[in-house]
């Protein structure tokens, strides 16, 4: 991840006509773009001038340059209170006014940063979760479903109309699996007997489907057929394909049992949602989507897009792209995949008419997927395809390694997220600062903290990074994690609990501690870490700004006096400062799901 600028674009703006200006008079030459970056913590300065990029239209020396141009803008423009030169780098000082008339302008903002929709804008949709019916949601689930969730309420914030949606892999063989297991193996079980959720009860089939098939398998290899042969012959592989053909008939008692598993796995996929804070505006379900395209496939045969092979099957050579030949229908007339994506894109864009753009919320095992399915989307002419995005995730493991579904060795959602609560819980008692807390107080402190460690664990990373999840380092109440900027929200909460005064009327101030113009200057950062991070679709870009703030509120906090100032407005403004830090702290964490508490 790129390291975040600490000057914004406002000094840009403020400063580049002037600097252009300044060329053009000094040196009578003209430049069409400034070279900006970051002052390095040794030297004094709040923007840096990169002086090099300008020998190449003006000789000299570049200290002399940087000095002349310096010293130009000191006398011309206000906000410019100094400079100094080292090297070919012109580092400027900028006054402690400007920054004070900025805090002035945004305090009473309740949503600065956050950009309102503008009217005409395109509409994007993004897409996450998308689970399978026949198991739990899962740790990868969850970082799919924070992510998808994040980036969504980042474009939103960003200025763009949102739609989150998912497509439930309700249909195949997996879930016939599942089915002929509680069919063998039930009892006629449901939830509410088994007490189980859902979801965990038919995942649990789903595990004993494949240990009576493996079971089977060897049976037959012991009595002398091949591997590939026993996979192909096992009695329970047969029924479940023959299972299949039945669904795909429609056969009423198998359609019947089909849609009471699936209603069992929607209602505790519901709840796992609703505990991880994530929502939908629209669903998708495969069994709706997986014969849409079909008809597309024609007209991209009429157009000459698509080609029919001998067999039937229809084709698109992609080879001129630098990918390869892809099948679309196969030649008994049946969609694959590809064909159900193009149909299911298309079919949105109906359902939503002002969608300009889509975000896939995949993992990276898919990136050739979606490069083939972007570029024929492209090829059948829909202008919205410019726009389609593959937010593409790296897999997620633990300290003990990869996770499989099939044998029952995943880490369930549901029990993770439990797991960070109790976790949470042993944290904050073995602290000791939850004196008169009721006993509901503290189990909603434990699962905001725990909750918020989980979320803030897997969104400050880079998403196309794989991960390694520590559950115990996640709840550190020290470093870059959620309980420790929550606790920093926490503690200003406290602050203006203890302030006797208004906190709204703007106090008079103009000169400033250095702490509290550091503090500024990272406030003023957030609407363009903002705007990156929906460009970027990177959710770790909001995460690590927000703990830059933190540390730099807690070296503000360490250094300065707040409500023991003596001086009244001076520690009025501290208050408020403060609190504009808590306030974008919680809109921060707004943006990646993660609740903030009062008191901690």
């Amino acid at each position: 991840m790129q390291p975040q600028n600490t000057y914004t674009m406002s000094l840009v703006h403020l400063l580049e006509p002037s600097i252009k200006k300044a060329i053009s008079e000094l040196f009578e030459v003209s430049m069409e773009k400034i070279e900006f970056q970051s002052t390095r913590k040794d030297f004094e300065g709040d923007v840096t001038v990169v002086i090099f990029p300008l020998l190449k239209v003006i000789k000299g020396n570049p200290v002399e340059i940087g000095t002349k141009i310096g010293t130009y803008l000191v006398e011309h423009v206000a906000e410019v209170e100094k400079f100094n030169v080292v090297a070919g780098f012109l580092n400027i000082v900028i006054s402690d006014a400007y920054y004070v008339k900025f805090f002035s302008q945004i305090q009473s903002e309740t949503n600065f940063g956050f950009v309102k929709v503008k009217e005409n804008e395109k509409a994007v949709m993004v897409e996450y979760s998308s689970p399978n019916t026949n198991k739990p949601l899962h740790l990868g689930h969850i970082r799919n479903n924070l992510l998808g969730f994040s980036v969504a309420e980042i474009i939103k914030a960003s200025g763009k109309k949102v739609y989150k949606t998912q497509i439930i892999n309700d249909r195949g063989i997996h879930i016939c699996k599942s089915m002929l297991a509680w069919q063998k193996f039930g009892n006629g079980q449901t939830p509410q007997s088994s007490g189980l959720k859902g979801d965990k009860l038919v995942g649990n089939f789903y595990v004993q489907f494949d240990k009576l098939y493996k079971a089977e398998i060897s049976d037959l290899m012991a009595n002398g057929k091949t591997e590939d042969e026993a996979k192909k012959l096992a009695p329970s592989i047969i029924e479940a394909q023959q299972m299949l053909l039945d669904w795909e008939a429609g056969k009423p008692e198998v359609i019947e049992l089909w849609k009471t598993m699936n209603q069992w796995v929607y209602d505790g996929f519901a709840q796992t949602y609703t505990n991880l804070g994530v929502d939908f505006d629209k669903n998708y379900y495969e069994s709706n989507t997986y014969l849409l395209g079909k008809e597309v496939v024609q007209f991209g045969l009429e157009k000459g897009i698509f080609d029919k092979d001998p067999d039937g099957s229809v084709w698109i050579d992609l080879t001129p792209d630098g990918l390869d030949r892809k099948i679309v229908l196969r030649s008994d007339g049946t969609a694959v995949y590809m064909t159900q994506d193009i149909g299911t894109a298309i079919q949105r864009v109906k359902d939503f008419p002002d969608v300009g753009g889509m975000v896939y919320t995949v993992g990276n095992e898919q990136d050739y997927h979606f490069k083939v399915l972007f570029l024929i989307l492209k090829k059948l002419g829909f202008d919205w395809a410019e726009s389609l995005y593959h937010l593409s995730y790296g897999m997620v493991e633990l300290p003990s390694g990869k996770m499989k579904s099939r044998e029952g060795t995943v880490v369930d959602a549901d029990d993770l997220m439990e797991e960070m609560t109790t976790t949470a819980q042993t944290i904050s008692e073995e602290l000791g600062k939850l004196e008169g807390y009721s006993a509901d107080e503290k189990a909603k402190l434990f699962k905001t903290i725990g909750l918020g460690a989980l979320k803030y664990y897997m969104l400050k990373v880079d998403p196309k990074k794989q991960m390694m999840f520590n559950p115990e380092e996640s709840v550190d109440f020290n470093g870059n994690t959620g309980p420790f900027i929550q606790y920093t929200y926490a503690r200003i909460q406290s602050i203006l609990r203890k302030a006797n005064f208004d906190l709204v009327t703007s106090s008079i101030i103009e000169a400033l501690h250095p702490k509290e113009k550091e503090l500024i200057k990272q406030i003023q950062l957030f609407p363009e870490v903002i705007q990156d991070a929906a460009k970027n679709h990177s959710p770790a870009l909001v995460a690590n700004y927000t703990y830059e703030l933190v540390k730099e509120f807690n070296s503000f906090y360490q250094n300065v006096s707040i409500l023991g100032e003596e001086q009244h407005d001076t520690k009025v403004f501290r208050v408020q400062l403060s609190k504009k830090v808590a306030d974008t702290i919680q809109l921060a964490f707004g943006l990646l799901g993660i609740e903030v508490p009062e008191r901690m």
